[in-house]
């Protein structure tokens, strides 16, 4: 555990075939979240409901080495379009089940027994953390601020996901502490 907050790069998908930069609401919500925690946009997208393209954005992100962080909205859903999960999940070395299951959770308060049909999920592909949140906006606010932003934050005690990265094949913070 860190005793000062470390930013962290962190990109953010937009999977949406009807959504523009203006409509946005969810991916929004990210980035200023993101932004206002004190991290930095490593880049923000927008890419339709399509598997190939899904996957081919992210593993480019998670090739990079740049983004720490990258953090999908919409197309968790159980619709013919809702393709996230399926695009992500190949590009995991390590799936973190606790993820979906606490978004779950948490989300009952919200929206009771419906969070059933939400396939949120995260892992992490070389040495990035990747989170595929619902498309609406509430779903992304509850996502940052009850699961995603203590986790990735370096002071979060017991434990955090910052605290992994020096350990991760090819993180840029191999050999810090």
């Amino acid at each position: 555990m860190a005793d000062s907050f470390v930013a962290l790069n962190i990109a953010v998908l937009t999977v949406s075939s009807s959504r523009t930069d203006v409509s946005d609401k969810s991916g929004r919500v990210l980035v200023d979240r993101l932004k206002a925690a004190g991290h930095v946009l490593h880049e923000k997208a927008i890419c339709p409901d399509d598997l190939w393209e899904i996957r081919a954005r992210v593993a480019r992100w998670i090739a990079n080495e740049r983004p720490d962080v990258v953090i999908t909205t919409g197309g968790t859903g159980l619709t013919g379009d809702d393709v996230t999960p399926e695009a992500v999940k190949p590009l995991f070395d390590r799936a973190i089940d606790g993820f979906g299951e606490m978004f779950r959770v948490l989300s009952h308060a919200d929206i009771g027994t419906s969070t059933l049909q939400s396939r949120a999920v995260a892992g992490v592909a070389k040495a990035t953390f990747v989170f595929s949140l619902p498309g609406s906006s509430g779903a992304c606010a509850d996502g940052w601020d009850k699961l995603i932003a203590a986790q990735i934050d370096a002071r979060t005690s017991p434990c955090n996901l910052h605290e992994l990265l020096p350990r991760l094949p090819g993180s840029r913070f191999s050999g810090h502490d």
